[in-house]
């Protein structure tokens, strides 16, 4: 670190803070004055506290033009501050590529340290474009580029640290020579090692080429292999395996990479490990198994990988059963898979190729030029297992393929998603697996939902009401006397509209936010993606107060959603016995089947509320209705188990008149309900229509024009305007006042007690926890929770 020229002495320091200030306001004339009649290297001096000199300010505003001027009046581009930074730092770190660019064109020494040690590479490691454009520029004038800061860190592991956004800067950095085995000296890491925990497979097969150690071991033992595991990154252990990666390595805590990729639950990464040699037996500190780890996270299909390599690895530990496949045959695979292209590059080359085939000679010298990773002997068994009729041909295809001389569980064909398996031989077909209907949850289509024509959004999201006016002068319980005393929106800013769900509305009781969005023109049966208007949600969650709310609006109590259930299903479903009487007494039918064919009635059996199911017996619901699995109210009822529905249903059974049986012994056919009498359509025509009696005759035209025209003069007479005038009729120009904020009947804390009072004793006390649930969801529940008992 260079030390910069400061500013001694009261009037040096003036002049300084003047020249910045100069500088700042780009007044090239009093830089000028200040150059020629100020003290002597003014423009090298710097400010006595932080130490920024003229060139800083003009590097750090990216001021190109201040820049050039400042250096052609002699001003030097390696001015440091206090903490060690020049210009070029400055720039390169705010991306100020033009400002890099001319500081190193006037001869900028690039190779300068900070106080920490870092160079201005350090300082370009940031994942935008014009950062990129600041390294190259400083990559032309920089000869070493493997800075090392004072802690210990190197400028390519810091990028490689931040490979997921810096990459091409990492590919750029190995490019102009930066050491592959770059690591942190405080941590131990290596830059192979933190590519590999990003997951990068270009960076790290970029590292891996130029030299690095697959190796390499940071302070507690960690191999990239477990930082590759520990993210489920597949590919990056097979590269780091075709170098000669050791991914049976063991740090200080006793893991593997395959207790880390067990504690992630990649299970391909399990299975690759572990036939690639590490040890599935092998326990950590705690005593854990890499299997039990992906057990106790409940990643069912590592665990399923897992006992299979337990299974074999105890199974070839044993003495005399040799392994099928060798280490050094899985190594020359990963190698042959890494190296593909430029092995058939070289087999061309050769001039031996003809139709994928090449002699074992060509075979065996082009490997080992390349030097794959296998001894003289074991080439001889590669080159065996391919040429077993002494034809002393290779076929290249067959060789990547590795089912020669590997089994197929560990090639790479055997990796990924399994084909489907097609009928067995001879025309027999496999057992047949049990058919499963799928059942998708029904939503209106995107390209069906569409936005309003003002470009809001769908008519089902409303505006969430926010009362706009002052709380500090008025509230719910203190409302002004009269709309014109609240003068809020004159001077209080109106809040930003929010959307809501209509559904949550009507869940939530938000009458106002209903009220506004009705106003705007809101259908009140406005249907959400999921087909439900806001009432069957208000009879679903039990909001008595809504569902009458709307109803009073006009809402169709017979409305259906995608499941063909009414609001009185979901009432009944809900057990809400004063719900259903509204419904029922607004005109909702009793009787109306669903998808399925369940009638409300069974629906308030399966919420097992017998005051429900009573009252819908009462009002004529059919007990021995029938759903499509043919079970009728009875039958439900016994499937539910509670004794007072089963009781209620069976009485009004036992009151309906049996079916009268012929001689024969079958049932008779129940006679037809008596229709009743309707018009035909030609008298429903009459009805609407005029009689051709009482149309007037065609010749009677002008004495209709002759009555109009009489009518016309009348309504213009003075006489009829004075009389519209007193009645206050005619109105051309409307002058009523209408505030800007109009106060609404908001309920005061009295009126929200009462209602939480009346709704608790609609439903419960436990209406107000978060784990409520209505009858049906409890009944089921309890249901599971005896179900489960009686099996235990």
């Amino acid at each position: 670190m260079m030390a910069s020229p400061v500013a001694r002495g009261r009037l040096e320091e003036l002049q300084v803070y003047r020249l910045l200030q100069c500088v700042h306001e780009d007044n090239k004339l009093q830089i000028e004055k200040l150059i020629t009649r100020g003290v002597d290297n003014l423009l090298n001096l710097t400010e006595p506290r932080q130490g920024k000199g003229a060139m800083h300010i003009a590097a750090v505003a990216n001021n190109t033009d201040m820049l050039d001027f400042l250096l052609s009046h002699g001003a030097s581009p390696n001015v440091q501050d206090k903490s060690g930074k020049t210009p070029v730092m400055l720039a390169a770190e705010l991306g100020h590529d033009g400002a890099v660019a001319l500081l190193v064109k006037h001869k900028a020494n690039v190779s300068l340290l900070d106080k920490d040690g870092k160079g201005v590479l350090f300082y370009c490691i940031y994942p935008t474009k014009r950062h990129m454009r600041c390294m190259h520029a400083v990559l032309k004038a920089l000869s070493d580029i493997n800075n090392v800061s004072l802690t210990g860190q190197h400028v390519l592991h810091l990028a490689c640290a931040q490979a997921d956004s810096c990459l091409p800067m990492c590919l750029l950095l190995l490019e102009r020579g930066a050491h592959p085995d770059a690591r942190d000296e405080a941590t131990g890491r290596t830059a192979l090692m933190e590519a590999a925990r990003v997951g990068s497979v270009e960076l790290v097969r970029s590292i891996l080429r130029g030299g690095a150690d697959p190796n390499a071991l940071d302070k507690t033992n960690l191999h990239a292999a477990h930082f590759a595991a520990e993210g489920g990154f597949f590919e990056v252990i097979q590269v780091l395996c075709a170098y000669g990666a050791d991914v049976g390595a063991v740090t200080k805590a006793g893991e593997t990479p395959l207790h880390y990729a067990a504690r992630g639950g990649h299970a391909e990464c399990c299975r690759f490990l572990a036939q690639r040699g590490c040890n599935p037996k092998l326990k950590n500190e705690e005593g854990l198994l890499a299997r039990q780890i992906a057990k106790d996270n409940g990643h069912k299909a590592a665990v399923k990988e897992l006992k299979k390599a337990e299974r074999l690895h105890g199974k070839f530990s044993r003495p005399g059963v040799p392994n099928p496949n060798e280490t050094w045959a899985l190594a020359l695979y990963d190698w042959s898979q890494e190296h593909e292209v430029t092995l058939r590059k070289a087999f061309d080359e050769s001039g031996d190729c003809i139709k994928e085939t090449v002699s074992t000679e060509t075979f065996e010298a082009v490997l080992q030029d390349l030097k794959a990773p296998v001894e003289e002997y074991q080439l001889h068994k590669v080159i065996l297992a391919h040429d077993r009729r002494r034809e002393g041909v290779i076929n290249i295809n067959d060789f990547f393929k590795g089912l020669k001389y590997l089994q197929k569980a560990v090639v790479m064909a055997s990796y990924g998603p399994k084909k489907k398996k097609k009928g067995g031989k001879g025309g027999k077909k496999g057992k047949k697996a049990k058919f499963t209907l799928p059942f998708p949850i029904c939503t209106i289509p995107p390209e069906l939902i569409y936005r309003r024509a003002d470009g809001g959004p769908p008519t089902f999201m409303v505006e969430a009401y926010h009362h706009h006016t002052d709380p500090n002068r008025f509230s719910r319980d203190h409302p002004p006397k009269h709309p014109i005393e609240d003068d809020s929106a004159w001077y209080v800013d109106e809040p930003e509209k929010i959307y809501v769900n209509v559904t949550y509305c009507a869940k939530t009781g938000d009458l106002e936010s209903l009220q506004l969005a009705f106003r705007e023109g809101v259908p009140v049966d406005v249907k959400d993606r999921f087909y439900k208007t806001p009432l069957m949600t208000a009879c679903a969650y039990g909001n008595y107060e809504v569902a009458q709310f709307l109803i009073n609006l006009g809402a169709d109590v017979n409305a259906k959603d995608q499941f063909s259930w009414t609001p009185l299903h979901h009432a009944c479903h809900a057990g809400q016995l004063n719900i259903t009487e509204l419904l029922v007494e607004s005109g909702s039918q009793v009787d109306t089947p669903a998808l399925s064919g369940a009638t409300p009635l069974m629906r308030a059996i399966e919420s097992c509320r017998p005051a429900c199911v009573e009252y819908l017996i009462k009002a004529g619901a059919k007990v021995n209705a029938k759903n499509k699995k043919e079970q009728n109210c009875l039958d439900i009822a016994w499937a539910y188990a509670d004794l007072r529905v089963v009781d209620l249903v069976k009485a009004k059974m036992d009151t309906l008149p049996k079916p009268k049986e012929n001689k024969r012994g079958k049932a008779a056919k129940p006679q037809p309900k008596p229709r009743p009498a309707t018009t035909s359509a030609k008298e429903k025509l009459s009805q609407v229509a005029p009689s051709s009696t009482s149309m007037p005759p065609a010749d009677s035209s002008l004495t209709q024009k002759a009555a109009a025209e009489k009518s016309k003069d009348d309504k213009e007479t003075v006489i009829m305007y004075n009389t519209r005038l007193n009645n206050g009729t005619l109105r051309p120009v409307d002058i009523s006042f209408r505030p800007r904020t109009v106060w609404s009947n908001l309920l005061t804390t009295s009126d929200l007690i009462q209602r939480r009072e009346r709704r608790r004793e609609r439903l419960s006390h436990e209406v107000d926890f978060d784990d409520f649930l209505m009858p049906f969801s409890q009944n089921l529940r309890r249901k599971v929770a005896q179900t489960q008992e009686g099996s235990a």
